[in-house]
């Protein structure tokens, strides 16, 4: 039997391709390392404009327990730098508080109502492919077997298997210069205020979560995700003699608190859950050469890695999944028109870039020195300016993403907006109109799309925002035209010839 995809690695990012491509009628198998899934704490939730994309499938209430669209958060920082983004307009820094391992939980839980197949306990271990198919080698429980499939995706992180056995470098540095420290623990007032979720720290004043506190020590974060309990971190700017560890003690995050701010924090492991104590040096920042080879595609930390700081791995992973599940899917239905999947690599790869610059640049800020006070003085300075804000927070959100060359409509190549439209229908939303995963065009008359129907939805709204717009199933503009001169030549470059 050969599958449609094979996904490697059963993360958040494996689980949402799975997710997209059995939306669209193809067959993808989930193999994970993991016999069970890690109880160790990893990313705390969802930053960016991933948050409202996830909307568009239905799975934003499903992931934050509650009822409504995403919501904007009024400030956030940059490099340990506060953003007040309260100041903005149309502010695009959108957040979904969410443990990964709960995150996971309820994407899987997603993939198994479309009938996605997962199985744990499978590890690649070697693959070749031919100008038809992808062979993987594996090795389960009961021994070595293999499989083929017309696709193949690495989702299998920054030490990717798939990566490493495509041969496909991973060039970046690797910054040992710090230290981190973290754990998920109690702690217990009058340090923690009740019902605030802020901590009153003797020297220091009273910190807010979600933020970081640099000293000419390092760095302090912390948030809360359930009262009483609290994620820690801290980082010291000097190599650890230590190696890397995930069971270090508690007593270690307690003095490494205790030298970054100067002050004692109390901190108890909480009976019945994983503190997710561990110590690590540095940070890497590379980016794989390429993001495709053959049959084989690359998505998330299997294709860049960096510093976690300002969340935005889930953002960029997830939608580098949400970028190539769409092709990849019209490719195996059998529409795609040639060159579609080489549109994955030239989109998604130098969004991986400006992200990588970022991180490094807020990392560089949060470092110690006279001279990067003075820089962090400068630019608090220039983030008073409501365009200057803004301009931070559609780069840390990826809300400056802008596919293709600008020409033409100014809405093509940018994200589409969460419109209220009036239908024959009812009033309803964009992102309810996307959730089925297939390419959309409003329209302002009727009929523009007959030749693509089963293929293209239509839905006709007197006040879409121009006279056509087609919207690819990951959510952005693929052309905008204020009449219908044009459409057919992007319908077939997007969508491929009718039939």
């Amino acid at each position: 039997m050969t599958h449609d995809v094979v996904i490697i690695g059963g993360g958040p990012n494996g689980l949402l391709l799975s997710c997209e491509l059995a939306l669209t009628g193809v067959r993808p198998l989930v193999l994970e390392r993991l016999a069970e899934r890690a109880t160790t704490p990893k990313a705390n939730g969802l930053v960016g404009r991933v948050v409202q994309a996830l909307d568009r499938r239905g799975l934003h209430e499903r992931l934050s327990g509650g009822d409504g669209p995403p919501f904007a958060v009024p400030g956030f920082q940059f490099g340990a730098l506060p953003l007040e983004l309260s100041r903005l307009e149309d502010n695009p820094m959108f957040i979904l508080p969410i443990p990964q391992r709960r995150l996971e939980e309820l994407l899987e839980e997603r993939a198994l109502e479309l009938g996605v197949e997962i199985r744990r306990g499978h590890e690649l271990t070697a693959l070749s492919q031919t100008a038809d198919e992808v062979t993987a080698e594996l090795t389960d429980p009961e021994g070595a077997y293999e499989l083929t499939a017309r696709f193949l995706v690495g989702a299998d992180g920054g030490r990717s298997t798939v990566r490493k056995r495509l041969g496909i470098g991973f060039p970046g540095i690797t910054d040992r210069g710090f230290t981190s420290r973290q754990g998920q623990v109690a702690i217990d007032p009058p340090v923690a205020v009740p019902g605030t979720g802020e901590l009153e720290v003797p020297g220091l004043g009273r910190l807010r979560p979600a933020t970081f506190t640099r000293t000419e020590h390092g760095v302090f974060a912390y948030g809360m995700f359930q009262p009483g309990l609290y994620r820690v971190s801290a980082v010291e700017w000097s190599p650890s003699p230590l190696e890397d560890s995930t069971s270090m003690p508690l007593d270690e995050l307690r003095d490494a608190v205790r030298r970054v701010l100067g002050a004692d924090l109390p901190m108890r492991v909480v009976d019945g859950v994983d503190p997710g104590l561990r110590r690590s040096a540095g940070a890497n920042s590379r980016q794989a050469e390429r993001y495709r080879q053959g049959r084989v595609f690359l998505v998330g930390d299997a294709a860049h890695v960096h510093s976690g700081i300002g969340g935005p791995g889930l953002n960029l992973g997830m939608q580098d999944v949400l970028n190539l599940g769409w092709k990849l899917a019209g490719e195996i239905n059998g529409w795609a028109p040639e060159g579609l999947l080489d549109t994955y690599e030239s989109e998604r790869r130098p969004v991986g870039e400006r992200v990588i610059m970022h991180t490094r640049a807020q990392m560089a800020l949060t470092s110690p020195g006279e001279g990067i006070t003075a820089l962090r003085a400068l630019l608090g300075e220039l983030l008073t300016d409501p365009a200057n804000i803004r301009h931070i927070a559609e780069l840390m959100s990826g809300a400056d993403v802008r596919y293709g060359d600008g020409d033409g409509h100014p809405m093509t190549g940018r994200w589409m907006p969460d419109l209220t439209l009036h239908t024959e229908s009812g009033t309803t939303r964009v992102a309810t109109l996307l959730r089925d995963a297939r390419p959309l065009l409003l329209t302002r008359t009727s009929g523009a799309a007959k030749a693509w129907a089963g293929r293209v939805e239509e839905v006709t709204a007197p006040d879409a925002p121009a006279e056509a717009v087609l919207i690819r199933p990951d959510g952005y503009v693929a052309w905008a035209g204020e009449d219908t001169d044009g459409l057919e030549e992007a319908l077939r470059t997007w969508f491929g010839t009718p039939g």
